[in-house]
């Protein structure tokens, strides 16, 4: 009797799963596996924030799959290591995944060859099934990747994407074919006290939802700081319990402008997908090299310290890094103007926050991330390298009224509208009533440090 193995890794998913589809229709048993690999706690990748979602999304995987005759099989250790032991249990005849773009996905991938060369095994890797398009798939005249978003949102644009598959009807999986239990959320210490719920269900009933009441405004509404009006489906994204594929699909057979402005930022991933698949190093390596000369040491140690607490002196800012702090997650615009803050206000070297942000968020993603670091931090593929986010001006654009900083502010919440964005105008004796922070540098000193620097750079 013919067996597959489908090592699920970054597409925790029933519909639209290529690898599994192929798997079903390849033999008779299936094993849907997962390895809860070691090596992606040893690389420090292994966040309580990002564990607790993926216990949600094991879970619901294994009983979406036991709804189907079938159970999902948790293995511990490395992964080309348990895989081997798993297709020798089985005999089977082929193990399959989706492609990935990171250098650790590299490396797995050569692991798996190694370990299934002498166990007549073979090995399918399935691209397309964590980005829309496959990196590489379009390419630029004489380059191996797009370095600019634009051009690659155009050609992007032309391609044709692949159908969405359906959730399988039944899946049977050898019996007696030993599994670890399938972790928990509540084992977990140290997670968010508000980090949402995560697995395929939730992921469904959270797209279908934003579809029918925020999707139609998102082109107005995405920058909307106290609205909250984006998705939140980039965990899902992530961790791949919803397909990037359908989503654009579905967006597209709504159409309208708030459909068009989220398809963009669907090719937004892909785009930092493809960069990381063709430049590895950019994870973390400057991708477009300059000679910044980064405050560090003493001399930087309690600002850094002050904007991870949320304790600088601009609301804006640390309301963000609150709310960071809170749920695991941060408004895209949120995460923009705290990363400008800090490479371009404190002049920080942005390794330092993108270190900070895989420790706390839930869709912390080493493409999505370390990239949208890079291109604030004027390093990765911004044209405009050298901008600057002021945050008050970023506070009263984003948030006029001031709701989105009450809320994770609470120290200033009794100040009026937009008056919360500049606290340090108040009467001393009132400022004092407050609690809160001075302005860790006024925003004048610090651009003409910025410039400076990059001067001499």
């Amino acid at each position: 009797m013919a067996v597959s193995v489908v090592l699920f890794t970054s597409d925790l998913r029933l519909h639209d799963q290529p690898p599994l589809r192929a798997a079903l229709a390849s033999a008779d048993e299936v094993v849907p596996l997962f390895v809860l690999d070691r090596g992606v706690r040893e690389a420090g990748f292994d966040a309580p924030n990002r564990r607790a979602f993926l216990a949600d999304c094991l879970t619901d995987l294994d009983a979406a799959l036991r709804e189907r005759g079938g159970r999902l099989v948790v293995r511990s250790g490395r992964t080309a290591e348990e895989v081997a032991r798993v297709v020798t249990e089985t005999g089977a005849a082929e193990v399959r995944l989706a492609a990935g773009v990171t250098h650790y996905a590299a490396r797995r991938e050569e692991a798996l060859r190694s370990a299934l060369a002498g166990l007549d095994c073979r090995l399918h890797v399935h691209d397309g099934v964590i980005t829309a398009l496959p990196p590489g798939a379009v390419l630029p005249s004489g380059s191996d990747h797009y370095a600019v978003f634009t051009p690659y949102f155009k050609r992007w644009s032309r391609e044709r994407l692949r159908d969405p598959l359906g959730a399988p009807r039944a899946v049977r999986v050898p019996e007696g074919l030993a599994s670890e239990p399938v972790p928990a959320r509540a084992d977990i210490a140290g997670t968010a006290p508000g980090l949402a719920p995560g697995g395929e269900r939730e992921g469904r009933r959270r797209l279908l939802a934003w579809r029918r009441a925020g999707l139609a405004g998102y082109e107005d509404r995405h920058d909307d700081l106290p609205g909250d009006a984006t998705s939140r489906l980039s965990p899902h994204l992530h961790f791949g319990t919803l397909s990037p594929g359908e989503l654009v699909h579905r967006a597209r057979s709504l159409g309208g402008p708030g459909a068009e402005a989220f398809v963009r930022q669907l090719c937004w991933r892909d785009f930092h997908h493809q960069l990381l698949a063709a430049r590895p190093a950019a994870a973390h390596a400057d991708y477009r090299p300059r000679r910044d000369l980064w405050r560090s040491g003493s001399e930087a140690a309690g600002d850094i310290a002050a904007w991870k607490a949320g304790r600088t002196g601009y609301p804006v800012v640390d309301a963000a890094m609150r709310q960071l702090r809170h749920e695991g997650w941060m408004h895209n615009r949120g995460r923009l103007l705290t990363a400008s803050f800090l490479t371009k206000t404190l002049y920080v070297d942005w390794r330092v926050g993108a270190r900070h942000f895989l420790d706390h968020l839930v869709d912390g993603d080493i493409a999505n991330n370390q990239l949208n670091w890079q291109w604030v931090a004027g390093t990765g593929a911004d044209t405009r390298p050298n901008r600057v986010l002021n945050p008050v001006r970023q506070g009263r654009r984003f948030d006029p009224d001031g709701d989105y900083v009450r809320r994770w502010v609470p120290e200033l919440s009794g100040l009026p509208g937009p008056a919360v964005h500049e606290p340090w105008l108040l009467p001393a004796a009132e400022r004092a009533r407050h609690d809160y922070p001075e302005p860790l540098v006024a925003l004048p000193e610090a651009l003409d440090r910025f410039r400076r620097a990059r001067d001499i750079g």
